[in-house]
C-alpha cells in the first residue's frame, strides 16, 4: 500500500495534478469575480423593484437557479456550437458557473438589503441623500456583513463545483487525477486522498478569509 503512495506521488504526477489545481484555481476566480458583480447588480434590480425590469430578472433568475449547473455547462459547451458559437473549454466553464452562480448571488444580495432595517434608508433620506447614494453608503455595507457568510458559503460551493467540469474535459484536479489513475488503478485511494486534501485547503482558506472579512465590517 505504502509503495503505491510513494508511486502515486512521483514528481511527474505531482507537477501535473498541481497543473490541474492551477485550473480550477483559474476557473474559481474569474467566475467568483465575474458572478458577484452580476449577481450584486442583479440582487439590487431585483430589491428596487424597477417596473418590468425586475420582474424578468426575477423570472430568469428563477430559471437559472432551477437548473442543475451541469446542464448549463452541457449547454454552453455542446449547445452553443449549434448557434454559431464554439468556446474553448475553460471560457466555457467560466461562463456557465458565472451564470449560475450569479443568479445564486442575486439571491443572496436582495435578501441581504432587505434585512437591513428600512429605517436606515428612511434616516439617509431625511439627512438629503437621494434613494441610490441611501443605499449605496448605507444601506449596503450594512447589508454586506450580513451577506458575507452566505456568499462565501456559495463561493465554496463554485469551487468544489468545477469538478463538474470534467463533464466537459475541463483539464481540472479531478480530470488530471483520471489520467493518472487511468494508467495504474493502484494510484485511485492515493489521488482521492491528494484532490481531498486540496479541495480541503482552498475552501478552507476561503472560510478563514470570510471570518476575517466579518471581523473587518463588525
Amino acid at each position: 500500500m505504502l509503495n503505491n503512495f510513494i508511486a502515486a506521488y512521483s514528481p511527474d504526477n505531482l507537477r501535473y495534478l498541481f497543473g490541474g489545481l492551477g485550473i480550477t484555481i483559474l476557473v474559481s476566480i474569474a467566475s467568483i469575480i465575474g458572478s458577484f458583480i452580476i449577481g450584486a447588480i442583479l440582487g439590487v434590480i431585483r430589491y428596487v423593484k424597477i417596473k418590468y425590469v425586475s420582474a424578468i430578472v426575477g423570472l430568469i433568475i428563477d430559471i437559472i437557479r432551477n437548473l442543475p449547473l451541469i446542464l448549463i455547462l452541457f449547454f454552453i459547451y455542446f449547445g452553443l456550437p449549434n448557434l454559431g458559437v464554439k468556446p474553448e473549454v475553460i471560457p466555457a466553464a467560466i461562463l456557465a458557473m458565472t451564470i449560475f452562480e450569479s443568479a445564486m448571488l442575486a439571491e443572496i444580495v436582495r435578501s441581504g438589503i432587505q434585512a437591513v432595517d428600512p429605517g436606515q434608508m428612511e434616516g439617509a433620506r431625511a439627512n438629503g441623500l437621494t434613494y441610490w447614494q441611501g443605499l449605496w453608503h448605507i444601506v449596503l455595507p450594512q447589508a454586506m456583513v450580513k451577506m458575507i457568510p452566505a456568499i462565501v458559503s456559495q463561493f465554496i460551493s463554485l469551487v468544489k463545483d468545477t469538478s463538474l467540469a470534467t463533464i466537459i474535459l475541463l483539464p481540472e484536479m479531478l480530470y488530471r487525477s483520471q489520467i493518472i489513475y487511468g494508467q495504474n488503478t493502484n494510484y485511485i485511494i492515493p489521488m482521492f486522498l491528494a484532490i481531498a486534501v486540496l479541495y480541503f485547503i482552498v475552501c478552507y482558506a476561503l472560510s478563514v478569509l470570510a471570518r476575517y472579512l466579518e471581523r473587518r465590517q463588525a
